[in-house]
């Protein structure tokens, strides 16, 4: 079959080594052998003039090492060799691959360093999935010049180190995706052709609608198609030990929707502008050693449906507002002793604030009204001994005062006593 263009035998129970006969389709420009059961190696036999521009032999039993003569196929599009046993390093004629828009090495036994040789000549990568192999060393700032990616997944290596503040920079992360001022790590980019002088292919509608990658969205493993792909943009660097803080950088990815830092050493704060990630749908820094409070922007938050911070060192309440009242379960803020508020059983100081000022103003009422009585009491003391001391000191002033008081008694006598003799004359 020489002239045999698309070949789908995959989901079968294919077995023993993968012939090296594919080789030899020069017409051949799908390969789909993916979910089998072959076994070996990848063969060497690729060649630069094949026009291949899918290859998926992912979820079989492959093993030993990544042919280097796969860089040979400078047309391919998406590279799937995710889920085998394949072990060593990258090869680096790999780096001639810059039409790859997907390169999919998860769930392997690959080592060494993270590739230093991505770069803006990879101008079409927009998935770029590593996870579960056996990477050390710092996160390449190399990766933050993929001008399209999207999909970042480095999660459950042995990567160790700081994580770059480039990743901030990544432009299609982003809603303003102008190259920014005073970041060096953003270049302008110039396609670089082929070793054999013919520029790279652009990615077209048709051949996303044969790509596919598997992407844990929400705490939920996919196989994400099509549209999905295209629209997906996520970072998961969670399962390494890297260390540090959280970049301030990375609140710049304004259209990131899932961000995943979990089960590392990080320390120190969440970015207090993280509320400027608007499209986040899932967020996860559980496992980590952050402290400090809870920034009040996550109140910000519009479509954030999965949130886990737990068994770090937050103190403080919890934020109220929007989106983040809606994440009702404790379980999220789990083995923060320190935190308080809703959802969690620990109510904060300051809600029994209002309780304890309640308080305070009863007392100062009480001391109003005895101040009161006591201001009257006094008065009265002061007007009843103002006069009658008066009249026990002074003897002239007491005799005029008695004298006036027997002629006001005696005048008040006559009045009565005639008014009650006209009455008697009227009877």
């Amino acid at each position: 079959m020489p002239h045999l263009n698309f070949l789908y035998p995959n989901d079968n129970l294919l077995s023993g080594p993968k012939p090296t006969s594919l080789c030899e389709m020069e017409f051949l420009e799908v390969l789909h052998l993916g979910r089998n059961e072959l076994v070996v190696n990848i063969p060497a036999c690729w060649k630069e003039e094949q026009p291949m521009s899918l290859l998926d032999l992912s979820s079989n039993k492959l093993s030993r090492v990544i042919s280097s003569s796969l860089g040979n196929l400078n047309r391919l599009k998406s590279m799937h060799l995710n889920n085998n046993s394949l072990h060593g390093k990258i090869p680096g004629t790999m780096n001639y691959c810059i039409n790859l828009a997907i390169l999919d090495l998860g769930e392997n036994k690959i080592l060494g360093s993270g590739p230093h040789w991505f770069g803006p000549c990879f101008q079409f990568l927009q998935i770029l999935r590593l996870q579960e192999n056996m990477f050390n060393g710092s996160i390449p700032s190399q990766l933050c010049l993929l001008p399209a990616l999207q999909i970042l997944d480095l999660a459950v290596n042995n990567l160790a180190g700081m994580i770059p503040n480039c990743l901030g920079y990544m432009k299609d992360m982003k809603l303003n995706k102008s190259i920014d001022e005073g970041n060096s790590l953003s270049p302008t980019y110039e396609p670089t052709p082929f070793k054999n002088g013919t520029l790279p292919l652009a990615i077209t509608p048709s051949d996303w609608n044969q790509m596919h990658v598997e992407q844990v969205v929400k705490w939920i493993d996919l196989d994400c198609t099509a549209l999905d792909l295209q629209l997906m943009v996520n970072l998961d660097l969670s399962s390494n030990k890297l260390i540090g803080l959280i970049p301030e950088e990375l609140t710049l990815l304004s259209v990131l929707r899932g961000l995943k830092l979990s089960h590392n050493f990080l320390s120190g704060g969440i970015p207090i502008m993280i509320g400027d990630m608007k499209s986040l749908e899932s967020l996860d820094l559980s496992n980590n050693q952050l402290s400090g409070a809870i920034p009040q922007s996550f109140s910000a938050f519009t479509s954030l449906s999965k949130l886990n911070l737990s068994h770090n060192n937050f103190t403080g309440p919890i934020p109220k507002g929007n989106q983040i009242q809606t994440l009702d379960d404790p379980s999220i803020y789990a083995d923060n002793p320190l935190l308080c508020g809703n959802p969690l059983k620990k109510k904060c100081p300051s809600a029994e604030a209002p309780q304890a000022l309640e308080e305070d103003t009863d007392e100062e009422g009480k001391l109003e009204k005895v101040m009161f009585y006591v201001v009257i009491m006094l008065g009265f003391a002061a007007g009843f001994w103002g006069a009658i001391g008066v009249l026990v000191y002074k003897k002239n002033w007491r005799r005029v005062y008695f004298d006036y008081m027997d002629r006001k008694t005696d005048m008040f006598y006559v009045i009565v006593v005639v008014k009650a003799a006209k009455l008697r004359r009227r009877d």
